[in-house]
């Protein structure tokens, strides 16, 4: 286990990943030169910790062991790991590793915790590649436990196997991406699924809710205990190459965003925060739906 490690910006995954290090009794190092989001960062933290039914003196010493700087080199002294956690733009992703690389010590980790961006793009301005790498973890990031552990051509095995201890030892479920790809595991799974539901909406087989409504409550109620492969074999090879053969050709297959969606988002219709999406919103249902998500996950660890 490490001691301490750095975190590169104090939003929403951020402060979850600080979070789940502190909870393991390591220094975690915030730093983020947006000091209206660092101001609120220990805040952020007690609300997250509560939510998870934490003790006040848990929550206590988990906040002593948290750091919060706006100075960057001060953050990365004696730092072991650094997990960049910074807005999704990659010139902004560059920079940062390009950065912290002259500033740290020459046995530092670097990892990004991008979604989507390939691993190889963000850290091609560094000069050693070797001990960089990519963590998606999934939000919130101190509940969902899996963490896609990604290896660009550069990166050194023994890097990989460090970060993968590391996550183990904090109660994380690593796995493994041996290919850079665009939206690693998760993403590319799930993002199929949502350009076949918008399709399915976009040509008025139903509407938006209908879509939501089948998958909980069909197949996404036995997706945490019966992953596809599992289920594949389940139902058996056979049957899943009959239904393949009936329904693939007519599933959306663009590699372009979905024309409704595009309608959507310049029309100002940008989900909940604007109050309209694919279906229409009240102000409250954000954080209903947040703390509904929270007590699901919760459940969910008694029961897998």
């Amino acid at each position: 286990m490490i001691d301490r490690l750095t975190v590169i910006g104090s939003g929403l995954m951020g402060h979850g990943i600080a979070l789940k290090f502190a909870q393991h009794d390591c220094v975690a190092t915030v730093y983020d030169p947006n000091g209206s989001s660092l101001d609120t960062l220990f805040e952020r933290i007690e609300i997250s910790l509560m939510q998870m039914n934490v003790s006040k003196s848990n929550i206590k010493k988990c906040l002593s062991l948290i750091r919060k700087s706006n100075n960057l080199k001060q953050s990365l002294e004696n730092c072991e790991l650094v997990i960049e956690a910074a807005p999704e733009k990659l010139e902004l992703k560059q920079d940062i590793f390009k950065e912290i690389e002259k500033l740290s010590s020459d046995k530092c980790i670097f990892a990004s915790n991008t979604s989507v961006i390939p691993i190889s793009k963000i850290v091609n301005k560094m000069r050693d590649k070797s001990r960089a790498l990519g963590t998606h973890w999934w939000n919130p990031p101190h509940l969902i436990p899996l963490v896609e552990v990604i290896r660009t051509q550069w990166t050194n095995e023994s890097a990989i196997s460090k970060v993968i201890n590391i996550l183990n030892e904090i109660g994380k479920t690593p796995v493994r991406v041996e290919k850079d790809v665009p939206g690693f595991i998760g993403n590319r799974l799930q993002h199929a699924l949502w350009r076949e539901a918008i399709s399915l909406v976009e040509n008025g087989v139903c509407d938006a809710q209908s879509i939501d409504i089948v998958v909980k409550s069909s197949f996404g109620r036995r997706l945490s205990v019966l992953g596809p492969m599992e289920n594949a074999d389940l139902v058996g090879t056979g049957l899943t190459l009959d239904i393949h053969e009936n329904v693939f050709y007519d599933l959306e297959n663009s590699k372009d965003p979905s024309n409704l969606l595009k309608k959507l988002v310049k029309g100002g219709k940008l989900g909940m925060k604007s109050g309209e999406g694919f279906q229409k919103w009240n102000p409250q249902d954000l954080n209903k739906i947040k703390l509904k998500i929270s007590k699901h996950l919760k459940e969910l660890e008694k029961i897998i």
